[in-house]
């Protein structure tokens, strides 16, 4: 496998959980697991990207290289193309956005979706899983993707994609379908291509951003996980979720 960097793009402001990346979990602040997360991988490098001094002290006292960046990024990605102009990464380099809220994302597929990238027609890589059930397909809360037969991506939506015309198809729709996770590798060439052009159309409508690669034209290659992630921390109530799930 090919050397790659692992990014953690974090920031103080949430809607629904403020201060997010310092909530504590099991005794430590979120974005601790989650860089432990990364350091388990095989990353050459993990960087946290933020724009807050309290967030960048937390992961100093903790003995992570944090990247200061502006504060003026609409995306995680944005922050990520910023650091890597900051550390001077060639276009050829890999890097991971791991999302700052998924203390539970196992190390091994941190691995995997690097090493998507070892297909040389893809972009971008990206994970999805089968659906767990069918609520989860029919819910606008999880983003579904369709592949060609090459595991690239078609299409993303909040919508049930494909559309099952009856009742007999619904189930083959959902088998169609994969949920996908929101962990990306991408090289930092593309990277930066990505984050110059403006949203697409078809991104503003669903507000995926992952949309705007696939109007670029760009490549994203899809692939299934060995094993599934725990969901991520959005709200208050899943800390307690995700702490049984760190002391299990």
């Amino acid at each position: 496998m090919a050397d790659f960097a692992v990014v953690i793009p974090a920031r103080y402001a949430s809607q629904r959980l403020p201060g997010k990346p310092l909530a504590t979990i099991a005794g430590s602040p979120m974005i601790r697991h989650v860089w432990e997360r990364a350091r388990e991988s095989k990353a050459d490098e993990v960087v946290i990207a933020t724009d807050d001094e309290r967030i960048a002290a937390a992961a100093e006292a903790f003995g992570a290289v944090v990247c200061m960046t502006g504060g003026h990024h609409r995306s995680g990605t944005e922050r990520i193309a910023e650091v890597a102009d900051l550390l001077d990464w060639a276009d050829e380099r890999i890097v991971v956005n791991l999302q700052g809220d998924e203390p539970t994302m196992p190390a091994q597929l941190i691995d995997e979706c690097a090493g998507l990238l070892e297909d040389a027609s893809a972009d971008i890589a990206t994970l999805a899983s089968p659906f767990a059930s069918q609520a989860d397909f029919q819910s606008p809360n999880c983003v579904k993707v369709v592949r060609d037969a090459q595991h690239h991506a078609i299409y993303f939506s909040r919508a049930t994609i494909p559309y099952p015309r009856d009742a007999v198809s619904g189930e083959r729709a959902s088998r169609a379908a994969l949920h996908h996770h929101g962990i990306y590798a991408y090289r930092c060439g593309v990277l930066r291509r990505l984050v110059a052009a403006e949203p697409s159309e078809l991104e503003i409508c669903e507000q995926l951003e992952q949309l705007r690669a696939l109007a670029l034209g760009m490549t994203i290659a899809v692939g299934v996980p060995s094993q599934r992630p725990g969901a991520g921390v959005d709200i208050p109530e899943d800390i307690a979720r995700v702490e049984a799930e760190l002391t299990q």
